[in-house]
């Protein structure tokens, strides 16, 4: 039987030959019951590195009534970013709270999947559905909130959530957590790295929401003709869309006849609302697909034409639309709850269309034309019925150009964000089961450069 291992200076491989497998542990290193770490690090439950609260506190009441009451909405996920800062008093709380204190770790405890914690640097109070964790002497706040951050531990809490209706992460199933714990120095320097990896995916994350602001501004501007481009003087016309366009024949096939290799791609409602872009490259992204025999009566899209969604469960999806650019060989239909409009081009200019949900007059007519219940919905009288103000094709091209322009700088910054979000996930896998030290062996302290 031939067996094969391979070494490598900061983590171990298993290689199986015949059904065999060999593990071999590293100099330095130690195996333990939650896998292979340094020789240096322990095995402790997590509840021997952090105290849970024991009582609660009433938010009617000062001091607790001005204090800063954190939710669970008030989280960001996965990131451990604080959203809001919203008083007890101004939520309407009358139910009892925890207290944390500045270098608390507070977790949401519900619906563990979305990876819900932050680091307290402030004294405030949190719902009854959050551990407020106060790292022991010696412990770092900043390891215990990568710690809870991790996939390691998210797997581990969905697991035992699992078990009741709500998914929870009790007091009990908490305490089964088992934590691979470094030295304070080695907690201190992995906080470190990691806080430096947030502080750029948060600097990016601003530099988005301001060119977001940037270009909301740019679109109420150019899009209502309060301010022209360079080059352009002449009045705009009043234009009924419903004179320049035709509806094409959409397909009602639900998510479940849907397949990843149909021969036919198949635009759903849904992959509308979700997407971030107002145009579809169908060549470019990934789509379902469907039989060509059941769509076969339907009319292909074509560059320039432009889908709807015709429901919304809110106001802001009214409209939601995204501007066909290219099309794949075998072709791409319009389906199940879609409205799919081809404008006449020398009324409506080619990717100017997929910014008409931004124009005030257009999604203005929509929205309130908009009716049911629960659903709000959108149908080709309501398309056809706007009135609207239009620029000429010219100019209507140059605001496009310039809008898109924005959106690709947008689109590399989010890709940016994106992409060091993956960094720092793979950060944390290697840095919390030590794979990569970034300490020296047998010592507490930050190794030298």
């Amino acid at each position: 039987m031939e067996q094969q291992v391979v070494r490598d200076a900061s983590a171990v491989y298993l290689v199986e030959a015949d059904n065999a497998t060999v593990e071999d542990v590293p100099p330095g290193y130690k195996r333990t019951e939650v896998g292979i770490i340094p020789s240096e690090w322990d095995i402790a439950p997590i509840l021997n590195l952090v105290q849970l609260p024991n009582g609660q506190v009433d938010p009617k009441v000062e001091p607790y009534r001005s204090m800063t009451l954190v939710a669970p909405d008030h989280i960001a996920e996965k990131t451990g970013a604080l959203l809001a800062r919203v008083s007890a008093a101004a939520q309407g709380a009358i139910s009892g709270k925890f207290v944390f204190e500045p270098g608390d770790v507070i977790y949401s405890k519900i619906r563990p999947y979305l990876q819900k914690a932050f680091s307290a640097s402030f004294k405030g109070l949190c719902s009854a559905d959050m551990y407020p964790l106060r790292p022991r002497p010696g412990v770092s706040s900043g390891f215990i909130l990568n710690t809870l951050l991790s996939d390691n531990f998210t797997e581990f809490a969905i697991s035992v959530s699992a078990r009741s209706g709500i998914p929870k992460i009790n007091r009990q199933e908490l305490a089964q957590y088992k934590v691979a714990t470094p030295p304070p120095g080695e907690q201190r320097a992995i906080a470190t790295a990691l806080s430096d990896a947030d502080v750029l995916i948060e600097s990016l994350d601003r530099l988005i929401a301001k060119k977001r602001a940037i270009k909301q501004a740019t679109m109420q501007q150019l899009l209502t003709g309060q301010t022209r481009l360079p080059g352009f003087t002449g009045e705009w016309e009043t234009k009924c869309l419903g004179d320049h366009v035709s509806f094409l024949k959409t397909g009602t096939n639900s998510r479940a006849e849907l397949t990843s290799n149909g021969r036919v791609a198949y635009l759903h409602y849904g992959d509308i609302h979700v997407r971030a872009s107002v145009t579809l490259n169908p060549n470019s992204v990934t789509m379902p697909h469907i039989a060509a025999s059941k769509v076969r009566r339907l009319d292909k899209l074509a560059p320039g034409d432009l889908v709807f969604v015709d429901a919304s469960e809110d106001l802001e999806g009214v409209g939601k639309s995204v501007e066909i650019i290219d099309v794949p060989n075998e072709g791409i239909v319009s389906g199940l709850h879609t409205i799919a409009a081809r404008f006449d081009k020398a009324v409506l200019a080619d990717g100017f269309k997929a910014y008409l949900q931004f124009c005030p007059q257009f999604i203005g007519t929509l929205r309130r034309l908009a009716a049911g219940t629960k659903v709000l919905a959108t149908n080709r009288q309501h398309v056809a019925s706007v009135k609207m103000e239009l620029p000429c094709v010219a100019e209507q091209q140059a605001i496009a150009t310039v809008l898109a322009d924005m959106d690709t700088d947008i689109e590399a910054l989010e890709h940016r964000r994106d992409k060091a979000r993956q960094i720092k996930q793979g950060m944390m896998q290697q840095l919390l089961t030590g794979r990569v030290r970034l300490v020296a062996p047998h010592t507490t302290e930050p190794a030298a450069c």
